[in-house]
């Protein structure tokens, strides 16, 4: 298939810039594929799809304040975004996108700490002095590898920013609404936003009517708002992402299956973490082909930890997902890919013209549709 295939034209007005409140005031786009229809609701109005005995599984990833600013030995301002830790080397050294000029291997950097510009530094405290961020190597895709010292976890969330998307243009007020309320385990660059909807209010009330909620964990990556440069959608290579899904998680989603229950994941990152679960168990790794006419047997998916690069564009076979939740995604995006691949390239293009011409609100901040 072409990446051509999956553009359109999105009025920039309806880019959502602010998050809407409360969270589960967004609206929901309903997808019925055995029915072929479109439904206008509200995300508040989940709980009427929900039965049950289905399972929810969530994202609990968290957001880390990944963007530095700092300065060169000879001045110069220098932008130093985390992507993830380094494979391979020393504690707290990282792949990092870098802005500055020559930023060479062996260039020190001095990492400003927010209390530098004139507040006053208690004893003990980190100082923009004592962060020094050092090239080591470039990558081949241009990214740098970084070495911090003190680590990284020390002085993260004094000096760091949180990141929000190159198309959202408006400081964020609250910074935990860029976070979704279950997010437990800090290692992403972008925020899981399907699970932004929820309320704690809506997940009490999910389980109080037998809906079940377990949690997986990927750390998203930058790729996540790239588009597809290959002309031909198979060409393209998805970066690695870490994902781990514990033996509870897989106990769950298991007997869940076995019971006649539906797993619904929150986002296409669970669903990427779901899907590659069940190719392990299968006993294929993420990036392995499956022959055609395998099946899962008793046991769905399998526990894992590692990293992922599984990519999944319009003819996959899905083994673990029934249903899933999820935002409106950018064009030549491998996200809009995924969800064509789960509810059909036709039914997505018509779904999106009518979120269109409904005035939707479209991205991180915007709503929601729930796919089943």
């Amino acid at each position: 298939m072409k990446t051509s295939d999956f553009d359109y034209h999105l009025p920039p007005e309806l880019i959502a810039q602010t998050p809407i409140e409360p969270r589960d005031a967004s609206r929901l786009l309903v997808i019925d594929r055995q029915s072929d229809t479109l439904a206008h609701r509200h995300f508040a109005d989940l709980l009427e799809y929900l039965r049950a005995g289905d399972l929810l599984v969530g994202n609990n990833s968290r957001v880390i304040p990944a963007r530095l600013h700092g300065t060169k030995p000879m001045g110069g301002s220098v932008e130093i975004f985390l992507v993830r830790p380094a494979a391979d080397r020393e504690p707290s050294t990282w792949e990092c996108l870098v802005g500055g000029k020559g930023l060479r291997p062996g260039v020190r950097v001095q990492v400003r700490h927010h209390g530098a510009a004139g507040g006053d530094v208690t004893a003990g405290e980190t100082t923009a002095g004592d962060i020094t961020a050092t090239i080591l190597a470039e990558t081949e895709s241009g990214n740098r590898v970084v070495a911090f010292d003190p680590p990284v976890e020390e002085w993260l969330w004094d000096a760091g920013e949180v990141p929000l998307p190159p198309y959202i243009h408006q400081p964020l007020a609250d910074p935990e609404r860029y976070q979704t309320v279950y997010s437990r385990i800090e290692g992403s660059v972008a925020s899981s936003t399907a699970g932004l909807h929820f309320t704690p209010e809506m997940l009490v009330a999910l389980r109080e009517r037998g809906v079940g909620l377990a949690f997986v964990t990927l750390h998203i990556g930058l790729d996540t708002f790239r588009p597809v440069q290959a002309e031909n959608i198979e060409e393209h290579r998805i970066h690695r992402e870490w994902a781990e899904l514990s033996s509870e998680t897989a106990r769950a989603i298991n007997e869940t299956k076995l019971a006649g229950g539906r797993v619904i994941a929150v986002g296409t990152t669970v669903v990427r973490t779901l899907e590659s679960a069940a190719r392990i168990a299968l006993g294929y790794r993420p990036c392995d082909e499956i022959p055609e006419g395998a099946v899962c047997g008793w046991q769905t998916v399998a526990a894992f930890t590692g990293e992922t690069d599984i990519f999944i564009w319009p003819g996959y076979v899905f083994r673990a997902v029934d249903a899933m939740i999820t935002n409106f995604h950018l064009p030549k995006s491998t996200l809009l890919m995924l969800v064509s691949a789960f509810a059909g390239k036709g039914q997505i293009d018509r779904a999106y013209a009518e979120a269109i011409r409904e005035r939707y609100r479209f991205y991180s901040f915007g709503d929601a549709m729930l796919i089943l």
